[in-house]
């Protein structure tokens, strides 16, 4: 299941192979600030995409939920249901039902922080999917999959409930996200979408009595490393989850599509028989290169306490910079014309080109043409045109991808 924090970031996901696809709308998720987000007029549009390449598409509408909001909340499920929006991802005991009353497929959401059978068997009654606590260990999912289907508990579409947990990406150092450090802070709820990040600063401990500071090895002691289960994926598959879970809803499209290309590979090796320690190592290393603060494998193999992070921003081995913009698109020819407003490109490159209908596309640059001229090397102000083997168009940006 892939994040779509916005157009670029749900195409990079439906190119590279995602099942399905959550996203939020306006306000009322648990990204209102961290992404764009998109609009109740883009319902329509995210159904269609997802339509015509048969992913599943998910509204995320799972923030705290006051009285003000509810004429919001159930125009939003009506405007979904009316589009053909597959499933609502929610908390809210308001939202459960209002959905179930318009005969919307409805998701657990984390925040209910289901860890056991018998919370399984009360929320059967609403949903056909739950997403389980973050903080379970493979075993107690392994415990909960299982009974599922040995009690064949079904939700209300006849189906056995389904389990998702999360597969990659960022954590929280709260139990399921439940944070208050934002609010007291900033006045900002972390459990209303708008979270400030503190666990993200460095941190000093000091004893109020006697002024005695703390030394601290790690001085971002409240930030988690990103969640990683690639490297045991087969120990994930067979634990008896149906869903697995990317993070990444505030991160780039280029993020996204690293991200469920790599996925995707290691499941389908799964399935093939071919998953091995050495995909395992190349699938790491693409990894890698998006933004990450550092990896560790959750609480999945029995961890008890976290892992965290030494950096206040990415650990990437790469990063983009901002080339210029495409002009035209010659479909005879698959050439695509950028007008170059920034950095240098030239032959050799490896480039980036992001869009709300391109999503995000990655190739390297065998040859060019500058000003109607085969050059080697294109700068500022130049009109640069090169073969895509896909489609771009005015909106796109281009990027060059760089080592750190």
């Amino acid at each position: 299941m892939a994040p779509a924090g916005n157009f670029e970031s749900l195409q990079a996901g439906i190119d590279n192979g995602a099942d399905s696809v959550y996203f939020g709308v306006e306000q009322l998720n648990m990204r209102a600030r961290a992404t764009v987000n998109f609009t109740m007029d883009d319902l329509t549009e995210i159904a269609k995409r997802c339509e015509a390449k048969n992913v599943r598409s998910y509204l995320t509408l799972n923030t705290i939920i006051y009285d003000h909001d509810l004429s919001v909340v159930k125009t939003l499920l009506n405007k979904a249901k009316e589009a053909n929006i597959t499933a609502v991802i929610a908390s809210d005991q308001a939202v459960i039902a209002m959905a179930r009353g318009i005969g919307m497929e409805v998701h657990i959401s984390t925040q209910l922080n289901v860890t056991n059978i018998e919370t399984i068997k009360f929320y059967s009654l609403f949903a056909d999917t739950m997403v389980l606590s973050r903080e379970l260990s493979l075993r107690q999912v392994n415990s909960i999959t299982e009974q599922i289907k040995k009690e064949a508990i079904k939700g209300p579409s006849g189906n056995l409930v389904e389990i998702e947990i999360f597969g990659h990406g960022a954590l929280c150092m709260a139990v399921s996200g439940k944070c208050y450090l934002s609010l007291h802070s900033n006045n900002s709820s972390a459990n209303r979408g708008a979270c400030k990040q503190n666990c993200r600063k460095k941190y000093t401990v000091i004893d109020q009595e006697t002024g005695f500071e703390i030394e601290l090895d790690n001085e971002y002691l409240m930030s988690p490393k990103d969640l990683c289960t690639l490297d045991f994926l087969d120990q994930v598959i067979d634990s008896g989850i149906q869903v697995l879970k990317i993070e990444g809803r505030g991160r780039a499209p280029e993020y996204v599509a690293t991200v469920i290309k790599t996925y995707r590979d290691a499941i389908d090796s799964y399935y093939e028989g071919s998953f091995s320690k050495e995909k395992v190592e190349a699938w790491m290393e693409a990894l890698n290169t998006v933004y990450n603060r550092g990896f560790w494998s959750g609480y999945y193999l029995g961890q008890e306490l976290g892992e965290w992070s030494n950096v206040s921003g990415s650990m990437a081995t790469q990063k983009k910079v901002y080339v210029g913009k495409g002009t035209h698109y010659f479909s005879k020819a698959t050439v695509g014309q950028f007008k170059i407003e920034a950095y240098d490109i030239k032959i050799g490159d490896k480039i980036l080109v992001t869009g709300p209908t391109t999503g995000a596309q990655e190739m390297i640059i065998e040859e060019m043409y500058v000003n109607d001229a085969v050059a080697e090397k294109a700068t500022k102000g130049d009109d640069c045109t090169f073969k895509l083997p896909f489609r771009i168009r005015m909106s796109d940006k281009l990027y060059k991808i760089v080592e750190v």
